[in-house]
């Protein structure tokens, strides 16, 4: 016998942006409907309704989500059971049909691609709708792409789910709809778009807080040279690269500073509104994991809980995790999209992965929003590359087709051996000596804007910083950070007076290139201050004019020429 069909009167309360996808799906009644909408936004309940929909009015019989993890798999089964649909999150291939206790079954992508006959004949024997979560995935691999498409082209109806940006490559997703552009590439085509910036302003996700951290590195190559860098300089990307894995090496002191710092922004929260704030570190391999949660163990007097991809338990740990008061995890991949704790409000990207899907997935685990106010922090090397990621958060980017690769000579290899499951000691490692490294607080973006003049590690002024209140509106943010950047600046200039001045010559100061750059940042951002109280223009808008008029990367990458490019330009305006 069946289970009952779920009731739409005690369906949750849809969100704005719910609704009017909600009436656009049930307008156009088309096979296939994809849903972008930024982590947090509720794009699992979205998916439900509509199932729930087509289940109450007879149009399918059967429901189907496919999703990237197993833990994913008891997620989607739970929430559905929350509104009265019934999901089988054991299915197995060998099981061929669905037990008649469940309206049908949650699958990962790859069970699906070993497998494709099977759930064909599970699509073609009762009318099915086939909720394919993260759609991007479907990209992954060829077999996973033919087996999806191979198994639900018969369905009834097919709803696409993503929540981050697309990447860039020659594998067209199934069932995802493509335009050729002005300039000959394929983009994928999107029904519903729901951006950071729209939930933002909603107040449907929480305002995200970076923290960026520079800071000498050295270290030794494999022809024996010795190195030394500082993080967030202008560089080659070798170097950068280089650099970046030097920071990240538990036995410097980079990494404990930054780990001491973000612990104490933990607590902070704690303190004023956020009791059971936790706090997460991804890391970039099982090794580095296990090393990390030793310190944070060591700063916060509390164990962490470390959670690997190929551990059994992972799922009830972050399940238990969620549920806790437990202040810090430590992961590797389990908690890079769609795993929803909600109670995450601080992070640590301490991984050399670097494309913009897994920095989107990654910095989705902490802008699920509870209450109003509730802000998010996250840490991150002042890598120039991650910095404009960081700028660029409410970026809306298409799977495209095609087009040229961009090549940023960082370390996104070294995150793909984590996954699966090798051994962290390989050649690389052999070939490359990280020696030591210092951090310092190099600048806080928010809203694509940079804040700060720099501060050292268990200073006063790094202290303003972590201080700030947890419950926070985005505007009340923006107020707090000019405040804050203002009295930085005030207090250099009282000190620079109060030093004795030889009197027989003026000091001729030299600056690094690191000092002209935040300088010049601190200027740029105190004319947009300026015009956004003579126009009432967001200070986001004002750069991203200056940013089509001037070109370049934002602000918080941008070089010293294009600073001043834009300094001049807005002078203008």
């Amino acid at each position: 016998m069946s289970p009952p069909l779920p009731n739409l009167e005690t369906f949750p309360a849809l969100r704005a942006w719910q609704r009017k996808a909600l009436v656009e799906y049930l307008r156009r009644r088309s096979p296939d409907f994809m849903a972008v909408a930024t982590p947090g936004a509720g794009k699992t309940t979205f998916a439900l309704r509509i199932a729930a929909e087509l289940l109450a009015d007879g149009t399918v019989d059967a429901i189907t989500v496919v999703c990237p993890t197993e833990h994913l798999k008891t997620q989607w089964s739970q929430a559905a059971a929350r509104v009265g649909i019934q999901l089988d999150p054991s299915f197995r291939n060998s099981d061929v049909h669905s037990s008649s206790d469940f309206h049908g079954a949650v699958l990962t992508y790859a069970q699906v691609g070993m497998a494709p006959a099977v759930h064909r004949r599970r699509t073609m024997t009762r009318p099915t709708m086939v909720i394919l979560d993260e759609i991007h995935h479907a990209g992954d691999s060829r077999t996973w792409g033919d087996g999806v498409k191979s198994a639900f082209e018969e369905a009834e109806r097919r709803l696409m789910l993503t929540g981050t940006p697309f990447r860039s490559d020659d594998n067209p997703i199934p069932f995802v709809a493509y335009e050729r552009g002005q300039d000959g590439l394929q983009r994928s085509r999107s029904d519903s778009i729901y951006g950071y910036s729209d939930a933002l302003r909603d107040g449907v996700v929480r305002p995200v807080i970076f923290l960026a951290y520079s800071g000498e590195t050295r270290w030794r190559t494999s022809a024996g040279d010795e190195l030394a860098a500082r993080l967030g300089e202008p560089m080659t990307k070798d170097l950068v690269a280089q650099a970046w894995r030097t920071a990240l090496d538990h036995r410097g002191d980079w990494m404990p500073q930054v780990l001491k710092a973000a612990d104490a922004r933990l607590s902070r929260l704690r303190e004023n509104g956020m009791p059971d704030a936790g706090g997460l570190v991804i890391a970039s391999d099982q090794q580095t994991a296990r090393a990390y949660a030793k310190l944070i163990s060591e700063i916060s007097g509390e164990p962490a809980v470390v959670v690997l991809s190929d551990d059994q338990g992972a799922s009830a740990r972050i399940a238990s995790f969620a549920l806790s008061e437990q202040r810090w995890m430590v992961a590797v991949r389990m908690v890079s999209e769609g795993v929803d704790i909600p109670r995450l409000a601080v992070g640590v990207y301490a991984t050399s992965a670097s494309t913009p899907l897994y920095f989107a997935q990654a910095i989705g685990r902490f802008v699920r929003a509870r209450v109003t106010g509730e802000t998010a922090t996250v840490f991150v090397p002042s890598v120039p590359h991650l910095l404009g990621l960081a700028s660029e958060m409410e970026a809306e980017r298409d799977h495209i087709l095609g087009a040229p690769k961009d090549p940023d000579g960082l370390d996104d290899a070294l995150l793909e051996r984590a996954q699966r499951a090798e051994d962290a000691e390989g050649e690389l490692d052999k070939r490359f000596e990280a020696l030591s490294a210092t951090a310092e607080l190099d600048q806080v973006i928010f809203d694509g804007t940079s804040f700060g003049t720099g501060a050292r590690t268990g200073t006063p002024e790094e202290e303003e910083y972590l201080g700030l209140p947890g419950l926070l509106t985005p505007d009340q943010v923006v107020v707090l950070l000019n405040r804050r950047q203002s009295e930085q600046v005030a207090a250099q200039k009282r000190q620079k007076a109060a030093e004795p001045v030889s009197a027989d010559r003026e000091p001729v100061v030299v600056l690094s290139a690191g000092e002209r750059r935040n300088s010049l940042r601190r200027r740029l951002n105190t004319l947009v201050a300026a015009h956004h109280h003579r126009t009432d223009l967001p200070h986001g808008k004002i750069h991203a004019e200056l940013r089509r008029l001037c070109g370049g990367p934002p602000s918080a990458q941008a070089t010293i020429e294009q600073l001043e490019e834009r300094i001049a330009t807005i002078q203008t305006l």
